[in-house]
């Protein structure tokens, strides 16, 4: 018995040994790490190598043994979104396993060809771009809240169908909100120090920016095309948020903006706002409290269908846990979003992989605690205060924001995900022509074409624009040639959308834009 125990124990640690950089762990960090992690991306340093990865072993050990990264707060069991970067536990064993065996390279010829990433934009330069001018942030003891109205100088209506916020100093940009002011009734603020949001209904929320936000990309392709209108005598208002001691530093954010080409019909206007909100509540020093909001208000309820894009909750550093969702007694609940672990520094509108429909006599419900005692680590006052809804960081809020749009039949069965992949052709998307490929954009069949002969032990991957592999390829040895058609199951499969080909052909890295229509 004794001998067998020791075999087994033998062949779990050959095995836990066996995994290296190359052939476990490489493409569980392309699927779930660089997406922001790459060079000009989102995170301050690159983690696509394991000349990049291997000094921050002991980091990437503590940040993936407590969960903190990669960061994906909503619970995914409650529902299901869009660019979910959390960690399976097979995913996260292996990881630990290859730490804890001293993080081997293993053969590096043999490393998985990496995802292609475009630039330290995403979507690229846009059709529009508006830029606050240079700001030197003056929080010293208390969070600086500045406003920026900046003209679009429009000279015709045009439908947004993208925006891009990118912070001129992610180190310092807490959060931005990005509004629509579509008279310019809006004006510059940076003097007092609280501007937090516009003065006017008319002025509308479009999208936002925190820590770990992507952009906001809508369907805009058949079957469903959805946008904004802006027109002539418009303006960007940019609600900034610099945090408590980042004064003398400077930052220059800009938005982005995609526009559907002049024209363009049948495209469904969408809405964005806290439809969820408490703004008058004290947080008791020393206590946990529980929150709620409903909407709409008192005995009333949603007077007609309508559809949900994206959930955005928002609290500060007491908040423990936030959960939204629209109900209707006697009927199914509508589930939003829950998030059990509250993360302040990660926040984000979490787009559906399906609109979520809201009917007729439901209610909207958020429901969130929080813990203003010394227990919490995030409580920034010692000993604990009382306290109350506001602005500043130290205070509290209690939001759920929401991107939505009257109902059509049929909503709730779109794939929001691959028709945004689809979308994602009208986008300059970067490029590289060392592999040919025709024809291109394609339908059914394609001919990649190498620039030198292939054997068994190159490798040819397939991602898609947000970096998530989806097909390893074969390749047939001492041909320059590798043909897809309809004859392969999961090539056949693919949903419409621009791809890249990623490809180590002896050792030397290819890539290839690829669009299917």
């Amino acid at each position: 018995m004794r001998k067998i125990l020791f075999a087994l124990f033998a062949l779990t640690s050959v095995a836990a040994q066996a995994q290296t950089w190359s052939s476990d762990v490489a493409q569980i960090f392309y699927n779930k790490c660089t997406a922001c992690h790459h060079p000009g991306g989102a995170a301050p340093f690159s983690l696509m190598t394991h000349a990049e990865v291997s000094p921050l072993a002991a980091a990437v050990y503590q940040c993936v043994n407590t969960g903190e990264m990669p960061p994906w707060p909503p619970d995914n069991n409650y529902q299901q979104y869009q660019h979910n970067r959390a960690l399976s536990g097979t995913e996260k064993s292996t990881i630990m396993n290859w730490l804890n065996n001293g993080a081997p390279e293993g053969n590096a010829s043999q490393t998985p060809p990496p995802p292609v990433y475009t630039s330290n934009t995403f979507l690229g330069i846009g059709d529009l771009q508006v830029q606050i001018p240079t700001y030197m942030s003056k929080a010293t003891t208390h969070d600086d809240y500045v406003c920026f109205s900046i003209p679009t100088n429009l000279s015709q209506n045009r439908i947004i169908k993208a925006v891009e916020v990118v912070p001129g100093n992610r180190e310092i940009v807490h959060h931005c909100l990005i509004y629509l002011d579509p008279t310019s009734i809006e004006a510059t603020d940076t003097i007092g120090g609280n501007c937090a949001s516009p003065s006017n209904a008319s002025t509308k929320l479009v999208t936002g920016y925190t820590p770990g936000a992507t952009p906001m990309i809508l369907p805009s392709t058949d079957p469903i095309k959805l946008g904004l209108d802006i027109g002539p005598g418009s303006s960007i208002y940019f609600a900034m948020h610099y945090p408590m001691g980042s004064y003398g530093l400077f930052d220059s954010t800009k938005v982005i903006l995609h526009f559907y080409p002049e024209g363009t019909t049948n495209v469904r206007q969408i809405s964005a706002g806290p439809l969820l909100a408490d703004n008058s509540f004290v947080l008791p020093a020393g206590q946990t409290t529980s929150l709620s909001a409903t909407y709409p208000p008192g005995s009333q309820t949603i007077p007609t269908n309508f559809s949900v894009l994206s959930v955005f909750p928002h609290m500060h550093l007491l908040g423990k846990s936030i959960k939204a969702y629209a109900y209707k007694p006697g009927a199914d609940t509508v589930k939003f979003v829950n998030i059990p672990n509250w993360d302040f520094m990660w926040q984000d509108f979490y787009f559906f992989k399906f609109m979520q429909k809201v009917p007729t006599g439901y209610k909207l419900k958020s429901e969130g605690s929080y813990d203003n005692t010394a227990n919490n680590p995030n409580n920034p006052n010692s000993p604990p205060q009382n306290v109350s809804s506001g602005f500043n960081t130290t205070d509290e809020m209690f939001l759920t924001y929401f991107h939505f749009l009257p109902y059509q039949p049929g909503d709730e069965t779109y794939d929001l995900e691959a028709l945004i992949s689809a979308s994602l052709e009208d986008y300059p998307l970067s490029d590289n022509s060392s592999i040919l490929a025709y024809p291109n954009p394609f339908e059914a069949a394609l001919t990649l074409e190498f620039p030198s002969s292939l054997n068994n032990s190159d490798l040819i991957y397939i991602y898609d624009a947000q970096g998530q592999l989806r097909m390893k390829l074969t390749p047939e040895t001492g041909t320059t040639q590798l043909h897809l058609g309809i004859e392969n199951q999961q090539w056949r499969d693919l949903p419409k959308g621009v791809y890249f080909v990623s490809a180590r052909i002896k050792g030397r890295l290819l890539s290839k834009k690829l669009i299917k229509f």
